[in-house]
């Protein structure tokens, strides 16, 4: 035995080490080909960055300068005009909104300037901005004179003399200022662009290269790896297909890299137990599913409960002795047929009296609102049917078709033999749906009940039919909004001798 350990943890330690070289391999593979990558995107990016936060300070210093270029000019020339014409005066600007303020022109054209002076980095453009500035500033010497005069009273001559002669020589030069400087911020864009254009070229050729480089090295290292690798993966692929198809008694026999070799070994292991274990699930599954759909039948809605109680007290109270009798009666029934000792098929009789005593304990709720008819074939009473079938289509046209119609409805069950089927329906004529609640509806009762978002019973119900007799049988919903609701149903004729007493 001794020597039969030694020579499994020396193949085991021998497979570890094949295993680590072959992840060394491929690591080695992942980085050489990515790395290369990595780096030139990261330099791309970097690139990228700084050509485009260049290109946007152009773009936005271009935008301010072109605003004051389309508006300076004819905005102060007007509103001195009108100064020195005496239609307005100084004391008067801030009341009329039409004529701007000449100070608060030239101080917000200071300003924006004297930013883009700060952040504009070539030569040209710059000088333009401190011409700009300095006409800026005589500009607002001239407009001082004005004013004063203005102050003093008369000089209109002398005024309308610096308005040609000056206010407008000035505008027109630092109009002519914003101009060249919006010329030369384009140029400066034309030489990014060709900058950018160098760089992307140069980049095409170093990336071609290292593309190139690195496919070489790629395909050397994958010629050597890919044959000790894919074929007996393929084996291993056709025996976990066969087993996908529910052979399991296919093996693996692959050989190879210690990888594959233990993953051979754990197949046929996974095999062994994937049998055994799918046998056991199905057994488990369908009497786990069996005992879900028995809870989920036996659960009673407590104010159902709550609110029959307190219409029997209330009936005592009111001396309606006979009434009350009546109702604990039903809800006995009910209770009765709800439990069947277990089982999970009753008649068809049975089913009618449980639904009868059901209505009859709402009515007796809802006896201003609620009206039923039963009419199903007496010759369909011995057939069998799924318990708590038509009770939660009944409890779900009372409360979504006639509760809310807020008038006086009708519910009407009935059922017939059809050839070797039974048809049972359930309509009211209550409030009904539009196209697009009943299409979200049928959607849902297909799901499984428990993922569904709404119409819980109902698709409870059209689950455990299918789930019993095939997806041939099942629920039918029709419904017009205003007109009401009908919902089909569709089992199998199968006659029981089982009763539930």
């Amino acid at each position: 035995m001794p020597y039969k350990l030694y020579f499994y943890y020396m193949e085991k330690e021998f497979a570890q080490k094949r295993q680590s070289s072959l992840k060394g391999t491929l690591t080695l593979l992942v980085a050489v080909a990515a790395l290369p990558f990595l780096v030139l995107s990261v330099y791309l990016l970097v690139s990228l960055k700084g050509y485009s936060r260049a290109y946007d300070n152009i773009v936005s210093n271009m935008t301010v300068a072109n605003d004051y270029n389309l508006d300076f000019k004819n905005e102060l020339d007007e509103s001195i005009y009108r100064l020195v014409s005496g239609s307005i005066t100084f004391a008067g600007l801030e009341e009329d909104a039409s004529v701007q303020d000449p100070y608060e022109l030239v101080d917000a054209l200071r300003e924006d300037f004297g930013a883009l002076v700060r952040i504009t980095t070539d030569r040209e453009s710059r000088l333009w901005l401190q011409s700009l500035l300095r006409n800026l500033d005589t500009l607002q010497d001239r407009i001082d004179d004005i004013r004063y005069n203005l102050l003093q009273g008369g000089h209109y001559d002398e005024n309308m003399e610096m308005l040609d002669n000056n206010i407008y020589i000035l505008t027109e030069l630092i109009q002519d200022d914003i101009q060249y400087y919006i010329f030369y911020q384009t140029s400066s864009m034309n030489s990014l662009k060709i900058q950018l254009n160098m760089q992307v070229e140069r980049f095409m050729i170093v990336f071609g290269i290292v593309l190139a480089l690195t496919l070489l090295f790629v395909l050397l290292i994958a010629a050597q790896t890919v044959g000790g690798i894919v074929r007996p993966i393929e084996r291993l692929r056709y025996v976990a297909g066969e087993v996908a198809r529910g052979d399991f008694g296919v093996r693996a026999d692959a050989e190879g890299p210690a990888e594959i070799t233990d993953l051979a070994g754990t197949v046929n292991d996974m095999t062994v137990r994937l049998a055994a274990m799918v046998a056991k699930i199905k057994e488990d599954e369908r009497g786990m599913r069996h005992a879900e759909l028995r809870l989920l039948q036996e659960q009673i809605n407590p104010h159902f409960l709550y609110n029959t109680l307190d219409t029997i007290v209330w009936l005592i109270e009111g001396d309606k002795a006979d009434a009350a009798v009546d109702m604990v009666v039903s809800l006995s029934q009910f209770f009765r047929l709800v439990l069947s000792h277990g089982a999970e098929f009753i008649t068809i009789r049975d089913e009618e009296q449980h639904i009868r005593s059901y209505l009859k304990i709402q009515q007796a709720r809802y006896h201003d609102i609620l009206d039923y008819e039963i009419s199903i074939d007496p010759d369909i009473y011995p057939y069998e049917i799924l318990k708590l079938t038509l009770q939660p289509l009944v409890e779900n046209a009372l409360y979504h078709g006639i509760k809310y119609k807020r008038a006086r409805g009708k519910i009407t069950i009935t059922g017939q033999m059809q050839g070797a089927r039974i048809v049972l329906c359930v309509q009211d004529n209550g409030v009904g749906m539009t196209p697009e609640k009943l299409s979200q509806l049928r959607r849902e009762i297909e799901r499984p009940c428990k993922d569904t978002a709404g119409g819980f019973g109902l698709a409870n119900v059209n689950e455990r039919i299918r789930m019993y007799f095939g997806d041939y049988y099942g629920m039918e919903i029709c419904s017009r909004q205003g007109e009401g609701t009908s919902v089909t149903v569709t089992i199998p004729a199968r006659k029981t001798e089982r009763r539930t007493g």
